[in-house]
């Protein structure tokens, strides 16, 4: 099988200091980029989370504060990272969920200017659980035959991603091999903003996912709760969710 693609696909993974999206940081990234005419290129770049690396996420991937103690920090090589994904398409295991997010929070810590919403996004996960419902792991015995050798590294859990997507293309005759059926089958909605504080309900109007304001237009409720925009702004959600509430904010305001 060979992907259909009109831009380049780039397959990524992240090995992380935890499971938050708002506060942990990367420590592993490794990405393959395959080209529309099959050519492959792969990267994998250790790097220094500029924070200790807790006890049960070493035990997860085996990077330890030692292993990355001389290594580039994400702000060193977050544009070469940037010049290297710049027109792709992006896919993952579990990405849409946790990938994209920690990699969008982490750009625009290092203050670069990338407009990751832009691209297609492909979530080998959801497709794998909506079609049989296990792990990545089990993904890769399932439709690939064979055992996932060095799970959770970030090098391994890509290629096998990879993998893991043609076969399912194979498989399955009713998924279209083509970046934007994949990318909307992969969604389980239509989010706003990374982390999904935010959707789209099915007129295209930014509404609440959480909280009190859950389902009501964010639009309506920023102008009846106006202290509710200075309280997400100071409370723990991603800099994305912030960023793309004062984008929304902004545009209320201008058609005033």
């Amino acid at each position: 099988m060979k992907l259909n693609l009109k831009n380049p696909l780039v397959f990524f993974d992240l090995e992380t200091t935890g499971t938050n999206i708002n506060s942990d940081r990367i420590v592993e990234i490794c990405y393959l980029k395959v080209y529309p005419n099959g050519n492959e290129e792969a990267k994998t770049m250790r790097i220094n989370p500029e924070m200790h690396i807790p006890e049960e996420a070493s035990a997860v991937h085996g990077i330890y504060d030692k292993d990355v103690a001389d290594c580039p920090t994400f702000k060193q090589v977050a544009r070469c990272i940037a010049n290297d994904i710049e027109g792709c398409d992006l896919a993952g295991f579990n990405s849409n969920r946790f990938d994209i997010p920690v990699l969008a929070e982490e750009f625009l810590r290092a203050g670069v200017d990338i407009d990751i919403s832009r691209r297609k996004f492909i979530d080998v996960q959801v497709i794998f659980h909506k079609m049989e419902q296990r792990t990545l792991s089990a993904a890769y015995k399932f439709y690939c035959g064979k055992n996932l050798e060095d799970a959770h590294t970030a090098e391994a859990d890509t290629r096998a991603t990879y993998e893991v997507l043609m076969s399912q293309l194979d498989r399955y005759p009713e998924l279209q091999n083509d970046v934007n059926f994949l990318s909307d089958f992969s969604s389980f909605n239509k989010n706003v903003d990374f982390a999904g504080r935010m959707v789209y309900d099915e007129k295209g109007v930014e509404i609440f996912n959480f909280g009190k304001y859950k389902g009501m237009p964010v639009a309506e409720v920023l102008k009846r709760d106006p202290g509710y925009y200075g309280w997400i702004l100071n409370s723990d959600f991603t800099l994305n969710t912030k960023a793309m509430l004062t984008k929304i904010r902004l545009r209320e305001m201008t058609q005033k």
